[in-house]
């Protein structure tokens, strides 16, 4: 979930960029750096980001900038008749001669120079302008993800692959054949009968059934090769996938813990931890989609 883009565009003298990095993360977490003046398209942007993507650390900065404009003298109004009325007011006062134009509008207050003011509507349209601009920086970044995703996508197809073949491997070992499985048991019992004449004979192997059913792994089998499939067709279908196959690899690593502690064969509990480290490696490649 790795990935950059930038977009940029101008309206008039209004220039600005985005630029959007994402690295890996659970969740997504979004982090914004707008300028001030815009900090209401936070809502949109936020929902513009979420609309697009569900997994990854997002970073987001906004830069704008606006080409020089000839600046304007602007009248103080409010200023320029007070004045006036100060004027007037100590004119029958004092005998002077009457204050001339350009005396008035050198007086501080009375005319600014300063830049012309933005039509509400030229800003409407630029803030629209750089809401679709940020519609073309997201589908750069969605694009450098996919294309990154379509590699994780055949590498976890491997590690599935090869998760499968352990699974088979386990399935055929020779301790899990039923003769395997008499003799060992009966190997068992024989010792038991050794170490204690008295043991009830029937009970015994009562005993012996009992734990021969908790120990055999047909059931984790199936349910790893289910979740084999399972993952398959997810990572055929494509899509937002990465949160269902990292429940998918929580699963694999149950499964594999349970057949790893009711293993009673060296081989098999050695083919449990090679299952292991796959799965790992196959958990830590899910946390890089989407």
């Amino acid at each position: 979930m790795t990935g950059f883009a930038r977009a940029e565009g101008s309206v008039g003298p209004f220039r600005w960029a985005w630029e959007l990095r994402s690295v890996n993360g659970r969740g997504l977490d979004l982090r914004l750096r707008l300028p001030p003046g815009l900090e209401r398209l936070e809502p949109a942007v936020r929902k513009a980001i979420s609309s697009s993507f569900q997994r990854g650390n997002i970073q987001l900065a906004l830069t704008v900038s606006r080409d020089e404009t000839p600046l304007q003298p602007v009248v103080n109004e409010a200023a320029l008749d007070a004045v006036i009325d100060i004027v007037k007011q100590l004119a029958d006062r004092v005998d002077a001669t009457p204050p001339t134009l350009d005396g008035l509008l050198n007086l501080r207050g009375v005319l600014e120079i300063r830049e012309p003011d933005i039509d509400p509507e030229d800003a409407r349209k630029e803030e629209d302008a750089v809401m679709e601009c940020l519609q073309s920086a997201i589908s750069g970044l969605a694009a450098m993800r996919e294309s990154e995703g379509e590699k994780i996508g055949l590498f976890l197809s491997s590690q599935v692959d090869g998760v499968e073949t352990l699974v088979r491997r386990i399935d055929a070992d020779p301790s899990r054949q039923t003769d395997a499985i008499v003799e060992r048991l009966a190997a068992q019992v024989k010792l038991l009968r050794q170490a204690d004449g008295d043991l009830d004979e029937n009970r015994l192997h009562m005993e012996a059934a009992i734990l021969a059913a908790k120990a055999d792994l047909r059931e984790e089998i199936d349910r790893l090769t289910a979740h084999v499939e399972a993952c398959r067709t997810l990572l055929e279908n494509g899509g937002a996938i990465g949160r269902k196959l990292d429940f998918l690899a929580q699963e694999f690593n149950r499964e594999t813990n349970t057949i790893c502690s009711k293993s009673n064969a060296a081989s098999v509990t050695a083919l449990g931890l090679e299952l292991k480290v796959l799965i790992d490696q196959f958990r830590e490649q899910v946390q890089n989609l989407e």
